[in-house]
């Protein structure tokens, strides 16, 4: 697995940075993306991950996916017009 460009945790809540490379208009193109989770030690003491939040684990998700969006958002790159999403800069 690729390494991330950056991540955000707060306990074993995680927002990890990717960039990839796709298809668009017969050229490759870089984009960002965000993978989100939550790592556990299971009962048996094995690591295991999951998406799914308590209500007290939510603050630390919502910390750390507004980190990665603010990362995204700072740091900007050219998209060769790609549409990424409102990143919530001019252009």
């Amino acid at each position: 697995m690729p390494k991330p460009e950056k991540k955000f945790q707060s306990g074993g809540i995680e927002a990890s940075i990717f960039e990839n490379e796709i298809q668009h208009n017969g050229k490759t193109v870089k984009i960002k993306k965000v993978a989100f989770q939550k790592r556990y030690k299971s009962a048996d003491g094995s690591w295991k991950s999951t998406s799914s939040l308590t209500e007290s684990e939510l603050p630390k998700a919502i910390l750390v996916l507004s980190k990665a969006f603010e990362h995204l958002v700072l740091n900007p790159e050219p998209t060769d017009g790609v549409n990424q999403g409102n990143n919530g800069g001019s252009e």
